[in-house]
């Protein structure tokens, strides 16, 4: 009884101390699994640098090194775009108030609405808080140190795992007798042509819109026109769901901070534009990529975020993919007793 009470209280305790390991853990198991992604959607060029006789090692490096220019760039080109919008408010906030001061005064009789503000900002207070946000948007300390070591973190082992991946699949199926072997390589084949085509479709629909609306911008005579189009194509495509809203967000929030007609303009051209995209330009680039019910996208999404959060939200499409792609594979599918539905179609008639 003792030693029956004794091995229970280990085994609780084992368990107890497996879970918080796990716990502990967690972090570098959400970031193996970025990287894995990461090296499906990466793993497509350079298998295609290889066939043009560029050694694995070099084309991996190659590719990875255009894909830090481009974040570089994306992330330099947003900073110089914040600050120069956060400067230019600081300078014309006073006009900006005296305007809303102006508009209700002559339509609702209110006096002085913005008194307060301007006071703080004729002490100087308010203003040099403007002033130094552009400076606190460098002083984020650990959370960028944080932020930065993740991503090289994701980036070495997304390295590795394309760099050595022929290596990796040979290792993998040594320990599986050869049936499973073949399930293997098929599902790990599928996953890579799902998430490389979940890429292929999010760049040409993030290409065409940062097009569209880097012309339509220059039109309504935007601030920074192409760098917010730019950001307009890739939040709106590499942000499932949301995307859209928080794209659309930062170029209206401009426009209405230079002129409120602008800011209007933009929002229209926004909202006519995703409904284009989602009713003719999504439909035909997806189906030739990565074909997947809209429902089943949107339920991945949710799981995806409740499990892993943002991460989960953003591999839940090409993961789903993935796995409608092995489940329609692996499936036994057999013909369908059209007598059958007749049948069941007449007795519902019935019924009704």
């Amino acid at each position: 009884m003792v030693r029956s009470i004794l091995l229970s209280l280990s085994g609780l305790a084992a368990l107890w101390y497996l879970q918080g390991v796990l716990e502990s853990l967690r972090s570098l198991f959400i970031m193996l699994l970025v990287a894995l992604f990461v090296s499906f959607a990466v793993e497509p060029a350079v298998n295609a640098l290889e066939r043009w006789n560029i050694r694995r090692g070099l084309g991996t490096a190659l590719v990875f090194l255009a894909l830090l220019a481009g974040l570089g760039g994306f992330g330099f080109a947003m900073g110089s775009l914040l600050s120069e919008q956060v400067t230019e408010l600081n300078d014309n906030l006073p006009g900006y108030l005296e305007s809303i001061d102006e508009f209700l005064a002559d339509n609702f009789g209110i006096e002085n609405a913005t008194t307060d503000v301007r006071a703080n900002w004729d002490t100087g207070a308010l203003a040099e808080r403007l002033s130094g946000f552009a400076d606190d948007l460098a002083k984020f300390g650990s959370t960028v140190a944080n932020v930065l070591f993740q991503v090289f973190t994701i980036g070495l082992f997304a390295f590795y795992l394309v760099a050595e991946g022929p290596k990796l699949r040979r290792t993998v199926c040594s320990l599986l007798p050869q049936k499973r072997q073949k399930y293997v390589l098929e599902i790990w084949d599928v996953a890579i042509a799902k998430t490389g085509g979940y890429i292929v479709s999010r760049g040409v629909l993030a290409v065409i819109a940062a097009v569209v609306h880097w012309a339509a911008f220059e039109i309504i005579d935007l601030p920074s026109g192409l760098a917010l189009a730019i950001w307009v194509g890739v939040v709106s495509q590499v942000v499932p769901v949301v995307g859209t809203y928080l794209a659309g967000a930062l170029p209206v929030l401009i426009g209405l901070i230079d002129e409120p007609a602008s800011g209007l303009w933009v929002l229209v051209v926004i909202a006519v534009y995703q409904q284009v995209e989602n009713y003719i330009l999504a439909p035909r680039i997806t189906s030739q990529t990565m074909a997947i019910h809209a429902a089943m996208a949107f339920g991945a999404v949710i799981a995806g975020a409740a499990l892993l959060g943002v991460v989960g939200a953003m591999l839940a499409l090409p993961a789903a993919a993935t796995l409608q792609a092995v489940i329609s594979t692996a499936a036994e599918r057999h013909e369908v007793a059209e007598d059958l539905l007749e049948a069941s179609r007449e007795r519902r008639k019935l019924k009704n």
